[in-house]
């Protein structure tokens, strides 16, 4: 079952999944991009605050994955999706990912590092397209609130709304 968090009674539990999860990219991603805790207490407070809604997947009362959505301008960004690393590869964030992109008129971008090649198949598999080196730069800039060195090393990906320029 898929059902919006609510920040408050789930925050530490959506925490723990963001710092389970993100060990994938320990060693993938620049070393001077990777800490620990990945996001630590006061970033996850942050991106509510900006605005990212979390949406969970759960099972026998469990929350198994998470996805944010934020909803910035004239598009729709998907933030923050991570599944715990004991219930991968069983669909739950393609049926997040589905769900949140249903939520939404507007073009959907997705920023993930461009080293994890595992999360650009999995949004391409999801109809996802990667976008040019130059656009995915004037997006990060333009949409997220990211150093520059994150930048670098990003990429952006677009559903079939987006019309690249």
């Amino acid at each position: 079952m898929i059902v919006k968090s609510d920040h408050t009674r789930d925050f530490d539990t959506i925490y723990e999944i963001i710092n389970d999860a993100s060990i994938a990219y320990k060693g993938i991603i620049p070393k001077d991009r990777w800490k620990e805790p990945y996001m630590p207490k006061a970033e996850l407070e942050t991106q509510i605050a900006e605005g990212v809604e979390f949406w969970s997947y759960r099972e026998n009362n469990e929350i198994l994955g998470i996805m944010g959505i934020q909803f910035k301008q004239d598009v729709t960004l998907i933030r923050h999706a991570y599944v715990r690393t004991t219930a991968r590869q069983k669909g739950i964030g393609g049926k997040l990912l589905n769900h949140l992109t249903e939520m939404t008129q507007k073009p959907v971008l997705i920023g993930t590092w461009v080293d994890a090649s595992w999360a650009i198949s999995f949004y391409e598999k999801h109809g996802f397209r990667t976008l040019s080196r130059k656009e995915t730069n004037q997006l990060l800039k333009t949409y997220w609130s990211i150093p520059q060195r994150q930048v670098e090393t990003s990429i952006v990906l677009a559903n079939n709304t987006w019309k690249s320029n």
